[in-house]
């Protein structure tokens, strides 16, 4: 198994992922950076209403977030053999140049500032799609918590320990990732825009701990 796919990266990710998340909603004038529905619901909404400035707001983030996933795939095809460096490392380390320069923009520049989030966020969720070999997300949780239940409902019906496991591992990244938007939203109270910050940190040790990894 790569360490890309391990548990103790999946779970930085998800703190991470979860931290952004509370950072846009409660710094960045109340735009989910991460999970792309809620800004699809609220754009339509505005525009039905008329209120077209609104519905803009909310429209940059999701087409940020496609740009995001473009240039993974690109990174992905053209990097995905090298020898010195993991394509993903590379992901990991625009993300956090894109973060850190987040972290420096004024509150006038919310909209460019969650733009950005949703973009490197795409990226990270690009890349990063496999937990201990199953498919999951480390910035959103409708997914995993559907993957993670449908494994404890087969557990219950066939008692087969591997469903238990990977339900365990779905549950567990969704509590890392609900407690990184709560210590996110404690924090964005505290330190404002430079609360962003921590996800640099976080993703600088992911980037490290990925330095072994066999590509």
């Amino acid at each position: 198994m790569q360490r890309s796919d391990s548990f103790i990266l999946g779970a930085l990710l998800s703190f991470s992922g979860g931290l952004q998340d509370a950072y846009t909603f409660n710094v960045r004038d109340r735009v989910f950076a991460n999970a792309q529905t809620g800004n699809v619901v609220l754009m339509s909404q505005n525009f039905m209403l008329g209120n077209l400035h609104e519905a803009v707001d909310y429209m940059f983030p999701v087409f940020s977030f496609v740009a995001g996933v473009f240039l993974s795939e690109f990174i992905e095809s053209r990097f995905k053999h090298n020898k010195k460096i993991h394509w993903r490392q590379i992901v990991l380390l625009i993300e956090l140049l894109i973060l850190f320069v987040v972290g420096l923009m004024p509150l006038e520049y919310e909209r460019i500032a969650n733009m950005s989030v949703s973009f490197a966020c795409a990226m990270q969720v690009q890349a990063f799609r496999l937990l201990r070999g199953k498919g999951y997300a480390s910035t959103m949780c409708i997914g995993n918590l559907k993957s993670g239940t449908s494994c404890l409902a087969r557990f219950l019906r066939d008692r087969s320990i591997e469903d238990l496991i990977n339900a365990i591992q779905y549950y567990g990244v969704i509590v890392i990732f609900a407690i990184g938007a709560g210590i996110g939203g404690v924090l964005s109270a505290r330190f404002g825009i430079n609360t962003i910050w921590i996800c640099c940190g976080i993703l600088l040790i992911s980037g490290l701990f990925m330095i072994k990894e066999n590509i």
